[in-house]
């Protein structure tokens, strides 16, 4: 097992399956969201407990964060809420209040910094409370912008400027993140379509005045630019657009892809590159005492990083998730 730990437990007042992976903790403590879903199988809640750790420690590798990777997942079996959320969040609090410290949570898919919040009580291992309760509040804000640099360096390597009008962007997934890159966006002068699994999303859409596609059609779209901004494992073998850029965390349905979608001349910027301004802002206010100004320019830096990547593997013949894994390595091994 590549893992340095992996702790599984059945919550006391919940019943809820509980998943605790630390990928790696050679840089610092593992950090990582946690994620509150349904699943067919706990099992699956575990599979994605491991992904989602490994590409945290690639993340903050890759963003020279003293930090590993880390992930916590609540198997649901259906909707958590009221008292059901709190038991579950307490059987969590106090699951990671056991690993003193060497685990630090956040939000993630499902939870937000009210649940953080409720965490507290039980650990102060926990970032991201609500900001009047002294916390930095929701992460989605300084993802969106950590994207948006990745999405400038991209458009400049692949179109020859960062201009994004007259582009055509498809947004899949319409979350807080992909809500606020589908409006920066269409006020930057792109033409934006923008596909959620949750019809009621539609209504928002032509309220904003975004396109809509089906979540079927997608990835077929003609279009210039993919941000993929739900779920993981989407961009495939087939996937035909020449940017792909965005926050959903393991987007490749295969490493492989890569390698492929590179002879296609498809430029992917790699998911924990570009999505990495949410931890970055968050553990650079709450930890390090940053200030609002000098978090967001260690988000801005994003850029920077995937022009040398982009660079990089034009140069090496290469591609940028090589070269993006390579940047993390080395700092593993350094």
């Amino acid at each position: 097992m590549d893992h340095e730990e992996v702790a599984i437990r059945r919550g006391r007042r919940s019943g809820l399956t509980m998943v605790i992976a630390a990928h790696s903790r050679v840089l610092g403590p593992a950090v990582g969201g946690v994620r509150l879903r349904r699943y067919d199988d706990w099992r699956d809640g575990v599979e994605d407990a491991l992904r989602l750790s490994e590409a945290m420690t690639y993340k903050c590798a890759a963003a020279n964060l003293p930090f590993g990777g880390g992930k916590s997942v609540l198997v649901a079996d259906g909707a958590i809420i009221g008292d059901a959320r709190e038991a579950a969040l307490a059987d969590l609090g106090e699951f990671i209040a056991d690993l003193d410290g060497s685990y630090l949570a956040g939000p993630d898919v499902g939870t937000g910094p009210a649940d953080m919040a409720v965490l507290r009580r039980w650990t102060p291992h926990v970032f991201c409370l609500p900001e009047d309760q002294g916390g930095t509040g929701s992460s989605s804000g300084p993802t969106a912008l950590g994207v948006l640099a990745a999405l400038r360096a991209g458009t400049r390597a692949v179109f020859g400027d960062d201009s994004l009008a007259a582009r055509t962007v498809v947004i899949s997934g319409l979350g807080s993140v992909g809500t606020y890159l589908a409006r920066h966006l269409a006020a930057a002068g792109a033409k934006v379509l923008v596909s959620d699994v949750d019809d009621r999303k539609r209504a928002l859409a032509e309220e904003w005045g975004l396109g809509w596609v089906e979540p079927t059609e997608a990835l077929s779209t003609s279009a210039d630019i993919l941000v993929p901004a739900g779920v993981g494992g989407v961009v495939g073998l087939d996937t035909e657009f020449p940017l792909i850029v965005g926050p959903a965390n393991n987007q490749l349905t295969l490493e492989a892809v890569a390698d492929e979608l590179a002879r296609r001349g498809v430029v992917w910027i790699p998911d924990f590159v570009a999505s990495a301004g949410g931890v970055v802002y968050t553990l650079g206010r709450e930890v390090e005492r940053l200030t609002h100004d000098q978090a967001l320019a260690r988000v801005a830096a994003i850029e920077s990083t995937v022009d040398e990547l982009l660079a990089a593997a034009r140069a090496r013949g290469t591609t940028p998730l090589a070269e993006a894994m390579g940047l993390a390595r080395d700092r593993l091994e350094g």
